[in-house]
């Protein structure tokens, strides 16, 4: 066992996770890479956003196919055991498993980074092949290529976050050129590569024109369907996860519907829905709808990607937060720009890193989870203009409404008519749902809000359920063209209220008072108009 290969660290790490109750097997994706091995086609590159377990698959694969004692104790109970060739490949080949992720201490060059995993494996190839004269100051590829002429032994690459280099401070565009070149040394045409496996959140052409690493197969989330099934969490698979919860959890905090509403929304090229895997374990093990979106690297921040043509994607912006999909040519989805300056390439970036999801032509903001960096980022970044001015009113708007103060709100919702963006032309509820969606920002901060949700016998536009129990409850139906009170009397009419009341025989979670607000817009004179009437739930 050395540093890099035939590590005991990819094991330990997957084994780790299969203890863990919400495990879920995923080993099928072996049965797809063992057919591959000594072939021409045996380089694989995938490339997801982060959070969607490609560590965890990396991690799965070194630990399956590299020669160790252990790997029986985990794999017999999973689904690969049931694989014909499952004995026949099990523990039986020599892994190479990089992190490019991990740097050596003080690293502030590259020349020091890449030392490391050179010396490593040196020192690693050497310790086994202890009978052969292997000399430091070769090429690392020359190494393997003498190892294979004088014992015919081949070896497997597993490689995760080969990108992570890129977003390191020290890299300088020579710096780049190196690391691409190493890579392509190390494996391209190489007869003692048995397989390759790489990940990565973007692909390969981001950061090469292709000719150097153009024996990879690349696989995204977006356009490439194979492998997706490997990657995030299904409709089903978290249907058991929930059941799982529910058993092992004594008060559970979490309905199934809030994991959908939290972290479902993302696509693959088949049109399976997917959960982001990391945040579903983290809410059922916490107990808790929350955030578990981690940052790592300069581009995670939604404004990092927007900045460079703000006045292009303001009016998507508004639009994607209120939950609408924008048009969106899906052969921009390489991401290749250096720089990311029009729509196409801002939101094929976006997507690419999970900010936003891609669907028949269109993308949108995935889930809850996401919303709030959208939300975060209104609130703080001035230069955007409107957007900023219109959620950080939002707190107003939320207190006026509580406070049944419908000459503010109306003056709040005037104010957003005569601003300046292109947007609020008010001729369908759409457009005025989307404003309405940003003035009420700051209550997504009390309350769990959706939007044009089944209710009672029909579907209200907006409604608020407090986070806690003494809160009111707001229904909010909006009109163009009519009166506020004809809103109100729908809300009634159609029985809106019954959200608040639960299923039959469950118990009631939310208070007796509900507002119901009727917001109304006349597209002659312009003028907004408000009512609020406080409804009382039958107990």
């Amino acid at each position: 066992m050395g540093m890099f290969l035939n590590s005991i660290e990819p094991y330990d790490k997957y084994k780790t996770i299969t203890k863990g109750l919400y495990f879920v097997d995923k080993t099928e994706l072996l049965e797809e890479l063992i057919p591959a091995l000594e072939q021409e086609q045996r380089f694989f590159c995938i490339t997801r956003p982060r959070r969607f377990g490609k560590t965890v698959m990396a991690n799965m694969i070194a630990s399956f196919f590299e020669k160790s004692e252990g790997g029986s104790d985990i794999f017999d109970r999973l689904k690969i055991s049931e694989y014909p060739k499952y004995k026949e490949h099990l523990n039986k080949h020599d892994v190479v498993y990089i992190d490019f992720s991990e740097m050596p201490k003080e690293c502030d060059s590259y020349k020091k980074y890449i030392s490391r995993i050179e010396e490593g494996i040196y020192y690693d190839l050497r310790e086994k092949y202890s009978d052969l004269y292997l000399k430091q100051e070769d090429a690392i590829w020359d190494i393997f290529s003498k190892i294979f002429n004088e014992t015919k032994k081949k070896f497997i690459f597993v490689m995760d976050e080969w990108d992570a280099v890129f977003h390191m401070s020290f890299m300088t565009e020579k710096n780049r050129e190196d690391y691409l070149l190493f890579l392509k040394l190390l494996l391209k045409g190489q007869s003692y590569v048995e397989l390759a496996y790489m990940t990565g959140v973007l692909p390969i052409a981001k950061y090469s024109d292709g000719s150097e690493l153009n024996m990879f197969l690349e696989y995204n989330m977006a356009t490439r369907i194979r492998f997706s099934e490997y990657f995030g969490f299904s409709d089903e698979e978290v249907d058991k996860l929930y059941e799982k919860y529910l058993q092992n959890t004594k008060k559970p905090q979490i309905d199934r519907e809030g994991l959908r509403e939290w972290y479902d929304g993302y696509h693959t090229a088949s049109g399976q829905r997917l959960y982001n895997p990391r945040s579903v374990v983290c809410a059922l093990s916490d107990n808790q709808l929350s955030n578990y979106w981690v940052s790592s690297g300069k581009y995670d921040s939604v404004f990092s990607y927007v900045k460079n043509n703000i006045d292009d994607v303001q009016e998507d912006l508004v639009l994607m937060f209120a939950g609408e999909k924008i048009p969106s040519g899906i052969e921009e989805y390489a991401a290749t720009a250096q720089q990311l300056d029009t729509k196409e390439e801002i939101y094929s970036a976006m997507v690419v890193y999970g900010l936003l999801t891609y669907d028949n032509g269109c993308v949108f903001i995935p889930n809850k989870e996401l919303q709030g960096s959208y939300a975060s980022m209104m609130k703080k970044e001035k230069s955007l203009g409107y957007i900023y001015r219109l959620a950080n009113i939002s707190n107003k708007m939320l207190q006026a409404t509580l406070n049944k103060d419908t000459d503010t709100m109306a003056e709040i919702l005037q104010y957003a008519h005569n601003t300046e963006t292109p947007i609020l032309s008010y001729n369908n509820e759409v457009e005025l749902s989307a404003i309405v969606n940003l003035v009420y920002l700051s209550a997504r901060d009390f309350y769990r809000i959706e939007r044009e949700d089944k209710a009672g016998k029909g579907f209200e536009d907006f409604i608020f359920y407090p986070v806690r129990y003494e809160d009111k409850g707001i229904i909010l139906e909006l009109k163009v063209d009519q009166t506020p009170e004809e809103a109100i009397k729908q809300i009634k009419e159609k029985d809106y209220i019954l959200r608040f009341k639960g299923k039959l025989g469950e118990h009631r979670q939310y208070p007796q008072n509900i507002l119901a607000v009727g917001i109304s817009y006349d597209k002659i004179t312009k003028k907004h108009t408000c009512k609020i009437e406080e409804l009382l739930i039958n107990s």
